[in-house]
């Protein structure tokens, strides 16, 4: 039987943090940053996918000048 997922969140895309890290290293690798500065941010991501909602993720970048 199949599950009905009713989620807006889940029915657009299927969220992975593992998927945003992935995002992040390409992104700072793009730009440059060394091996060191990209393994502290991966890291402190483990902590910051554990204190915040999506949803104030995404308030932060809306509301940032990013």
């Amino acid at each position: 039987m199949k599950e009905n997922i009713s989620s807006p969140e889940l029915t657009l895309n299927i969220w992975s943090n593992d998927a945003c890290r992935g995002y992040v290293i390409m992104a700072m690798q793009d730009c440059g940053f060394t091996h060191k500065d990209i393994s502290r941010v991966v890291n402190q991501l483990y902590g910051v996918f554990d204190l915040y909602t999506l949803n104030e993720a995404e308030q932060k970048y809306y509301n940032g000048d990013y």
